[in-house]
């Protein structure tokens, strides 16, 4: 009874609040600027909860192909993660990516060095049974000039929480594209003033794309680390559509030897 009653009085506040918004919609032609501005300020952060709600549901409702998940993960793997993109409906699922810089999510922009504004860039639906992601990029690029186009991924607190030099941090990417693709994966992590930067290409053939980096190399100091992200970078893409139907990171501490 008392969870019935809890569910009634849940409704009639939303329906208040429904109420409330739209009498301010309603009225916002004729609202004095200094009204407009507090509850422009209050939608904006109404709306990116609403907005957060919206992509997870949208993640977990989703429904890809039986086999849907992470890839098959090393022995020891102890930390993996997929971007907004690939997990979930994004609230702007497409853009002309003009400038030099163009956000797609929180946590992915796409950077390219090309004058012409001539790519642009979707989500898209997977539907195919060998995917394991419910959403893809799609990246369509018509005149270029430029001599890059990078996808930069910002990684989580828990990508750097305990990091250490003994990890290797691991990409397993699901790429389809017009024709052959030159790229590689670098995978940058700030720690103090240095910044460490690791390279490794990305194979040409086939769609499954795995890069692997050894922090051994990076000249970490372990105390520092602050924050990291991963840049897919492609050269020569005129006249090229690239559909990135998966990006997982992840990480693993090496065998002690």
């Amino acid at each position: 009874m008392a969870g019935r009653l809890a569910q009634i009085l849940d409704q009639w506040r939303l329906r208040k609040v429904q109420a409330y918004w739209s009498n301010l919609a309603d009225a916002a032609t004729d609202a004095p600027p200094f009204a407009l501005r507090a509850q422009r300020a209050e939608a904006l952060a109404m709306r990116r909860q609403i907005d957060r709600l919206i992509h997870v549901a949208g993640h977990r409702l989703a429904t890809p192909a039986l086999t849907a998940g992470l890839p098959r993960q090393p022995l020891g793997t102890d930390w993996a993660w997929r971007a907004d993109a690939w997990r979930g409906p994004l609230s702007k699922p497409g853009a002309i990516a003009a400038g030099d810089r163009t956000e797609i999510s929180d946590d992915l922009a796409l950077y390219h060095d090309c004058p012409l504004a001539e790519i642009a860039v979707r989500q898209l639906r997977n539907r195919d049974e060998g995917d394991r992601a419910p959403f893809g990029l799609a990246v369509e690029v018509f005149g270029f000039r430029g001599s890059f186009l990078s996808l930069a991924t910002r990684l989580p607190d828990s990508a750097v929480a305990g990091l250490k030099a003994r990890h290797l941090i691991r990409v397993d990417a699901v790429i389809d594209a017009d024709r052959p693709l030159r790229g590689f994966a670098r995978l940058n992590i700030k720690h103090g003033p240095n910044l460490a930067q690791l390279v490794s290409d990305l194979p040409q053939d086939g769609r499954g794309k795995i890069a692997e980096f050894d922090l051994a190399y990076a000249g970490l100091d372990e105390t520092r680390i602050d924050r990291a992200w991963l840049d897919l970078i492609f050269n020569d893409v005129a006249m090229t559509g690239i559909a990135l139907r998966d990006v997982v990171v992840s990480r693993r501490p090496r065998a002690e030897l």
